[in-house]
């Protein structure tokens, strides 16, 4: 239904003559009775009749004016809660990994129940694949992804990805273990007989893994897959293998950390969202506020 012909109806429902209508809305007589006529047809029904030389409207026009007021008054408030200078209004669906979710997210949504309690967060935690699947489907507004810098995401012309953080990671190796010193894969080598834990929901590390290993001469011998870190961490300090893991991660006993250099290995964090959407208000906040969160 065109919201265009029921607020000429309304207009002539409050007015009473096709002449003021058209001199309201700044169009012509006939406009008014073509576009009263058109809304007939879609309604089938009769809206007005003839009142000596003006018209007037019938029972059924009288109450889809009725309808017209309270349809373009809530067009209005859609119009007032999706423009971009809107106040933030609304349900906002976020996938994401545990990380971004823990260390960033959840601390904006405490913080919106207090100032902007209209405005709600569903999470769904998802490595970065599936995020933009959901993303693509229609199923969440944001996804919160990573890259590595030496497995790079390809590119998608039908999202905007903003960049939020990055984060150094190094080797995880048993406590008892001698690194030595020398570039990433000096390390990489020391420990090519080693077992390697990788993500069990996402390649993107093995990637790395394997492509530093080459550089190191060797082919890994990629054995198991854990998507939790602390459950990596678990294996490392088992004897079941080495792996990566962020700077800065809380390091069990058993474990010890071997920072990598030359190159180095860095996670690249996301937040995600399609083209056309980006300035939906509820949207522009979260993402507003995880770019401040990642610039602290």
């Amino acid at each position: 239904m065109d919201t265009r012909r029921l607020r000429i109806l309304a207009e002539l429902s409050r007015l009473g003559s096709m002449r003021a209508v058209a001199d309201v809305l700044g169009i012509t007589t006939s406009t008014v009775s073509q576009q009263i006529a058109a809304l007939a047809r879609e309604m089938d029904t009769a809206l007005i009749e003839p009142a000596g030389r003006l018209v007037r409207l019938t029972p059924a026009g009288r109450r889809l004016a009725e309808h017209a007021v309270t349809i373009l008054a809530a067009v209005e408030t859609a119009h007032r809660d999706l423009s971009p200078g809107a106040e933030p209004n609304g349900t906002l669906r976020v996938a994401g990994f545990a990380t971004a979710i823990r260390g960033y997210l959840l601390p904006i949504v405490v913080d919106l129940a207090a100032t902007s309690p209209q405005v709600r967060v569903l999470i769904r935690e998802h490595e970065p694949a599936e995020s933009l699947e959901l993303l693509a489907a229609d199923e969440v507004d944001l996804a919160l992804t990573y890259d590595y810098n030496l497995a790079p995401a390809a590119d998608d012309p039908t999202v905007s990805a903003t960049p939020l953080w990055t984060t150094r990671w190094g080797l995880g190796v048993p406590a008892d273990a001698e690194p030595g010193d020398g570039t990433t894969p000096d390390v990489f080598a020391r420990f090519r007989s080693h077992d390697w834990i990788v993500n069990s929901r996402n390649t993107a590390d093995e990637e790395v893994i394997r492509t530093l290993a080459s550089m190191a001469g060797f082919r890994p011998w990629v054995t198991h897959q854990a998507d939790s870190l602390d459950l990596v961490q678990e294996m490392i300090a088992a004897g079941l293998g080495v792996a990566l893991l962020p700077t800065g991660f809380p390091v069990l006993p058993g474990v010890r950390f071997v920072p990598l250099a030359a190159p180095d290995v860095e996670l690249r964090a996301y937040a995600v969202a399609r083209h056309g959407r980006l300035d939906w208000p509820p949207l522009a906040l979260v993402t507003d506020r995880l770019n401040a969160a990642a610039s602290r």
